[in-house]
């Protein structure tokens, strides 16, 4: 069998090592779909895994990455033949199952969806799984009935992978963005986005009142903690605010009032076991709603080898928009 290139982490008396290797064929988890895999991307959650800073990895050896978009190579599924385009999200990829960061994968054919038509491999890379993630939030508060003019909607953590699509996402649908941010420098990149207007962060992460004044109808949420608590004591009547991240932390230090004085509702976004009718919707709009243009001017390139070094930099915060990863 052949031995391709892969990110390996293994497990190590203190910690974990991580390193760019040979792998092994062979070695691949069961799966009946082979893909050859052409682009991956770097999501908070890869950073986590390749830098130890957080239990992301189940099972060594693993190899990281929890999406990639590629090339059907050899399937025993009915859905899937050689030369299909696909794209995975989720499933324990990079944490239970042999990851996205290797040239090669073997998988289950139930995960994959089929690339739509309108975006590249690469480009389904560039959104990954936090623009995707982005997307299934979008649709969460669309089914809830929120509207633009029902008034604006904030997005924490605006310039990172989530809160980037997400705010391209909803202003091509119309809406007020307030983009909250820690780093005003990206003011200038978050209007190219579509926000309306930047907050600093530290209007959220004041003590949190049960009930603070109405700011907006709703929400986008990839932070957690006290700027969620925060985000709901603000929330309008009726409102609505869609949870997916915990960068800040995983406590939420809030109270019964904004849910039954104010009816506001909090959804929690799910990314990696979501059914398969909703993985196809979401990538479905994201190729409909997401402009091309916002999507290349949010997106920066690596190739394998910097995902080792480059992983820490997102934990600290300091990657703007998406990151994208050239696999060969």
């Amino acid at each position: 069998m052949a031995k391709f290139k892969a990110i390996v982490i293994e497990k190590a008396d203190k910690g974990q090592t991580v390193s760019l290797t040979d792998f092994d064929e062979t070695n691949l988890m069961d799966g009946d779909v082979t893909v050859a895999v052409e682009w991956s991307t770097l999501n908070y959650k890869d950073g986590l895994a390749i830098t130890g800073k957080a239990p992301v990895v189940r099972r060594f050896p693993m190899i990281p990455g929890i999406d990639f978009a590629g090339t059907v190579e050899a399937s025993s599924h009915p859905g899937w033949k050689p030369g299909d385009k696909v794209i995975l999200n989720g499933w324990g990829l990079g944490e239970t199952h042999l990851g996205g960061y290797a040239e090669k994968a073997r998988v289950k054919g139930q995960w994959l969806v089929r690339l739509p038509a309108g975006l590249s491999p690469r480009q389904a890379m560039a959104i990954g799984t936090a623009g995707y993630t982005a997307m299934l939030a979008v649709l969460a508060l669309e089914r809830h009935g929120l509207k633009p003019d029902h008034g604006p909607v904030v997005v924490t953590g605006a310039a990172g992978g989530v809160g980037s699509v997400a705010v391209a996402l909803l202003a091509k649908l119309g809406f007020k963005v307030i983009a909250s941010t820690g780093r005003p420098r990206e003011a200038d990149y978050l209007k190219g986005l579509g926000a309306s207007e930047i907050i600093d962060r530290g209007e959220l992460t004041v003590p949190v009142k049960p009930l603070a004044k109405e700011r907006w109808a709703g929400g986008i949420d990839s932070v957690g903690s006290t700027i969620l608590a925060n985000m709901l004591s603000m929330t309008k009547y009726g409102g609505a605010v869609a949870a997916c991240g915990l960068a800040g932390g995983m406590d939420l230090p809030t109270s019964v009032a904004p849910f039954i004085l104010r009816g506001v509702s909090l959804f929690g976004i799910d990314s990696v076991q979501c059914s398969q009718n909703l993985r196809i919707a979401a990538w479905s709009r994201l190729d409909s709603d997401l402009d091309r243009g916002k999507l290349e001017g949010m997106t920066h390139e690596i190739g394998l080898p910097e995902a080792i070094p480059v992983a820490g930099t997102i934990l600290e915060g300091r990657v703007r928009g998406r990151i994208v990863v050239k696999i060969k």
